[in-house]
């Protein structure tokens, strides 16, 4: 009988505090150079340019809306997330990704879309993958006049 899946709290709980500080300091820099947004990026070397919108703002929680809007790529769906801020508990939470309208702690696996157990766990961690390459400074803000600054 296969063992069912049991999510590590203490390890989702500091990733997500990770991307909370991330997000938090790659928000102030982009408010810096872009205003109040939405924030765009642009890679050096790639073809890639990411947004993130403030979709929602209340006394201790922001919406945040973070999408690929380069050229599409033939049978690969563009990255697309909506991330919640609590700032009472400093924490981000990826609520949505792809296709996926709410993401659940554990999937049954396997089912009918193929969803890892630990799906919440690995889109989050993407999204810590993904904050950390801004810290390689490879990517440039692009200011609304589509001139570009090194951040």
């Amino acid at each position: 009988m296969a063992r069912r899946y049991v999510p590590d709290l203490s390890r989702f709980l500091g990733i997500c505090g990770r991307n909370y500080q991330s997000l938090q300091r790659l928000l102030a820099r982009a408010q810096r150079h872009q205003g109040d947004g939405p924030y765009y990026w642009r890679h050096q070397h790639q073809q890639v340019e990411l947004r993130i919108c403030v979709l929602e703002r209340t006394p201790y929680t922001e919406l945040l809306e973070l999408e690929r809007i380069s050229d599409p790529i033939p049978h690969v769906t563009v990255p697309k997330m909506s991330i919640r801020l609590y700032h009472d508990a400093r924490l981000a939470e990826v609520l949505t990704s792809q296709q996926i309208s709410r993401l659940l702690p554990v999937y049954e696996y396997p089912n009918d879309h193929m969803l890892q157990p630990n799906e919440k766990f690995q889109v989050n961690m993407f999204l810590a993958e993904l904050l950390a390459q801004f810290n390689q400074r490879e990517w440039l803000t692009v200011n609304r006049s589509e001139e570009s600054r090194k951040t």
